[in-house]
C-alpha cells in the first residue's frame, strides 16, 4: 500500500524527523488559506498522486505571491499527471501539498527497503539526490552506497555515520545525518514498509538536514497491525477493479495483456501467468480468489475480470483442494448470467469434483450460448487462451489438435 507524500511526512513527524512546515489542500482556497498560515516570502506546492517524477510533468511548481499560489493551484488541482511510473493514462491530482519553500545547498539520495536476496533491510543513499537513482546507478555506479542492516543491532548512530562518510559528506554533518537515518528506519521498521524512500534529503544553507520528499509503501499482509495506515488507502489511486477486490478480500493486480486471469492459489497464479508468457501471450491480471473462495467469491472475481475492456479472453485454472471445482463452475455461469459477455472462456479444472464441475460448465454453456472452452491440462489451457486472444475462430481452436501437452509434457 503506497501512501501520499503529506501521510508518509505526517508519520515522519511522529518520529522526529525534520521535515518541512506544509499542510495539504483540496481547493485553491484551501492552498492560500495554508500559504498564508505558513507565511514566509515562497512556496513550494506539490501534487499528490501516487508516482515518481512529478516535477518533469508538471506537478511540482515554486511561487512566491499570494497570487501565485492561488492560481497555480487552481491549475493543479484536478490537472492529469503523466508519468513513467503512471503510465499514459496518467494520474488526477486530487490535492496538492503547500510548503515552505527550503534554502537547499546539497542534495541527497536516501532509502530503505526489503532486499530479497538477503532477506534483511538495505539502506541505499548517493551524494547525487533529486534525481532517479535507477540513472544514478546505471551512469555512476560508485556514487550509490548500499549497506545491509543486522537486524539484531538495527541502524545504529555508526552504521549511519559509515553511510555519510561514504557518500562524501562534510565531518560536521554525520551525527546529524545519523540522526535521521535512524528515526527513519525506526519508522520504516515499525509500520512494516516495504520501501522508504527520501528524494531529497537537503542540507540547508543553515547546516540543517531536512527531508524535502517522502515516499512510502506499506506491506499490505501487514496493515492487520496498522490500523490508522489502512486508513490512509486512498482507493481514487486504484483502478476500478483493484477496489472492488479489496472488498471481497481477493489479490488483484492490473496488467497490460489481454488474457483475464481467475486463479486459486498465489503460487499458481504466477504459474499460470508465466505459462501464457511461454506460449507467446499477455496476460491482463494477477487474481487470486484463495484456497478456500466459495461461489460468491469466484462470482466476484469473474465479475471483476468481465469489466476490465482489454480482456479478450478469461483463463480459469482452478485445482479444487479446499475448493470443489462444481463450485467454481457454478460460480462462473453466475457470473455470465450477471454480466452476458461473448468473450471466450477457457477454464482448466482439477481436483476435488472436477467431472462434476465440467458437466455443470458444459451444460450450462449450451443452454447459454457461453463460448466456454474445457481443457484436462494446464499447457493445453494456455495455449488455446492465447490462440483465442490473437483472433482465431472459437471452433478452429476447440477441433484443432494441441501441442501444447506434448511440448510441456502434459503439464497438470
Amino acid at each position: 500500500m503506497n501512501l501520499h507524500e503529506f501521510q508518509a511526512k505526517g508519520l515522519l513527524r511522529t518520529y522526529g524527523v525534520p521535515v518541512p512546515d506544509g499542510g495539504v489542500a483540496s481547493t485553491a482556497s484551501d492552498a492560500l488559506r495554508v500559504a498564508k498560515e505558513l507565511k514566509g516570502e515562497a512556496w513550494v506546492l506539490k501534487v499528490q498522486v501516487h508516482a515518481g517524477g512529478r516535477g518533469k510533468a508538471g506537478g511540482v511548481k515554486v511561487v512566491k505571491s499570494f497570487s501565485e499560489v492561488y492560481d497555480e493551484a487552481t491549475q493543479m488541482i484536478g490537472m492529469k499527471i503523466v508519468t513513467k511510473q503512471t503510465g499514459p493514462e496518467g494520474k488526477i491530482a486530487r490535492r496538492i501539498l503547500v510548503e515552505q519553500a527550503t534554502d537547499i545547498k546539497k542534495e541527497i539520495y536516501l532509502s530503505f527497503l526489503v532486499d530479497r536476496d538477503s532477506e534483511q533491510c538495505m539502506i541505499i543513499a548517493s551524494a547525487e539526490g533529486g534525481m532517479e537513482i535507477e540513472e544514478v546507478a546505471k551512469n555512476n555506479p560508485t556514487a550509490v552506497v548500499k549497506e545491509l542492516i543486522n537486524p539484531v543491532t538495527g541502524m545504529g548512530l555508526f552504521l549511519g555515520r559509515k553511510i555519510a562518510k561514504g557518500i562524501g559528506l562534510d565531518s560536521s554533518l554525520l551525527n546529524k545525518f545519523a540522526d535521521v537515518a535512524h528515526k527513519l528506519y525506526e519508522c520504516f521498521i515499525d509500520h512494516d514498509c516495504m520501501m522508504l524512500e527520501i528524494n531529497p534529503l537537503v542540507v540547508t544553507g543553515d547546516g540543517d538536514i531536512l527531508c524535502l520528499d517522502a515516499k512510502m509503501a506499506v506491506d499490505e499482509n501487514a496493515l492487520y497491525r496498522h490500523s490508522k495506515i489502512e486508513e490512509m488507502k486512498d482507493y481514487g489511486e486504484l483502478e476500478p477493479q483493484e477496489v472492488r477486490a479489496s472488498i471481497f478480500d481477493l489479490s488483484y493486480v492490473s496488467m497490460d495483456g489481454n488474457i483475464g486471469c481467475m486463479v486459486n492459489g498465489a503460487g499458481l497464479a504466477m504459474a499460470t501467468m508465466d505459462i501464457i508468457k511461454s506460449f507467446n501471450g499477455e496476460p491482463a491480471n494477477f487474481l487470486d480468489v484463495g484456497g478456500g473462495a466459495d461461489v460468491n467469491k469466484v462470482r466476484e472475481a469473474f465479475k471483476i475480470i468481465l469489466t476490465d475492456p482489454k480482456v479478450k479472453v478469461i483463463f480459469v485454472n482452478i485445482f479444487g483442494g479446499i475448493v470443489r471445482c462444481d463450485l467454481i463452475a457454478k460460480g462462473v455461469l453466475t457470473a455470465s448470467d450477471e454480466v452476458p459477455s461473448d468473450r471466450h472462456i477457457v477454464v482448466r479444472l482439477d481436483g476435488t469434483n472436477v467431472e462434476e464441475g465440467r458437466r455443470i460448465l458444459n451444460e450450462g454453456a449450451e443452454k447459454s450460448g457461453l463460448n466456454i472452452v474445457t481443457c484436462d491440462t494446464m499447457a493445453d489451457a494456455a495455449q488455446k487462451a492465447v490462440r483465442l486472444a490473437a483472433g482465431e475462430p472459437l471452433e478452429e481452436v476447440k477441433k484443432s489438435p494441441t501441442k501444447s501437452a506434448a511440448r510441456k509434457g502434459g503439464a497438470k
